[in-house]
């Protein structure tokens, strides 16, 4: 039986950072239940096989070229979808990279890089969005943040503090725009099994135990864990929710797990 409450058919949906890993992942997802979707990438070759590889029967998938580091192809990306579709309905905002190394270590140039794209860029894309659904007088924004928001991973400083400004962020716009009918929360992962993370976690049995250990759920995540939470918070199913962080981290973020047995 589907139940309407948790229908995204027909909407609009925006996915940035798209062509691979939990961006790609949630595309997907809304395709398959029926939502128009544009997805955005940097790179034009890897966002146009996304499209095509992504489009379903039931929801067709667009892709659009778009580094959310320039203001300007925030802009157009914006523009091209309200000209083409005429609204937006649900904006996810999942752009992002991270390069780990110790804090002494960063350059000027390689944090510009990071924040440029995780907490500017996010900022960019929600603003130029957010005016557009507040003269509609509806929408919905989900931002990807991080289990770096709720407790840092050393020697990833500037990925962790952009995503504890993005968790400050969904508040913010959240208060700001609940108003005007626009909801923004944000969904943030636990360890997950993208493309980027897989050399991090895969052969390496330290880090498989310790993983293990501060996951209650005793596995890793795969993208596809993401889908639910997004499609949930995009429906009407989430009408009275908004300014939240919904970590989907199989219960990393609920304690401290002492070594200890018994």
């Amino acid at each position: 039986m589907n139940d309407e409450l948790f229908a995204v058919k027909d909407q609009l949906v925006v996915v940035s950072g798209a062509s691979r890993g939990i961006g790609r992942a949630i595309a997907q997802g809304f395709a398959q239940r029926g939502a128009t979707v544009v997805i955005s990438g940097r790179v034009a070759e890897t966002v146009e096989q996304a499209a095509r590889e992504l489009s379903s029967p039931n929801g067709p998938v667009a892709g659009k070229i778009c580094d959310v580091a320039d203001s300007q192809a925030i802009d157009r990306l914006v523009g091209e979808v309200i000209d083409e579709f005429g609204r937006i309905d649900t904006l996810v905002n999942c752009a992002g990279v991270n390069q780990r190394m110790k804090v002494e270590e960063y350059t000027a140039e390689t944090y510009d890089f990071i924040t440029n794209i995780n907490i500017r860029g996010a900022f960019l894309m929600a603003q130029a969005v957010g005016r557009r659904m507040i003269e509609a007088g509806r929408g919905c924004q989900i931002n990807i943040d991080s289990l770096n928001s709720h407790r840092p991973l050393n020697r990833v400083a500037p990925y962790a503090m952009s995503k504890a400004a993005m968790s400050q962020m969904t508040r913010c716009m959240a208060m700001e725009w609940g108003p005007h009918g626009v909801r923004v929360n944000a969904i943030a992962p636990g360890f997950t099994l993208t493309e980027l993370a897989r050399p991090l976690w895969e052969n390496n049995d330290k880090m498989g135990r310790w993983r293990e250990a501060n996951t209650p759920l005793r596995r890793m995540g795969q993208p596809e864990d993401m889908v639910g939470a997004a499609v949930f918070l995009a429906s009407d199913a989430s009408s009275f929710i908004t300014g939240q962080v919904l970590y989907v981290d199989g219960g990393t973020s609920c304690g401290l797990f002492w070594p200890i047995d018994g």
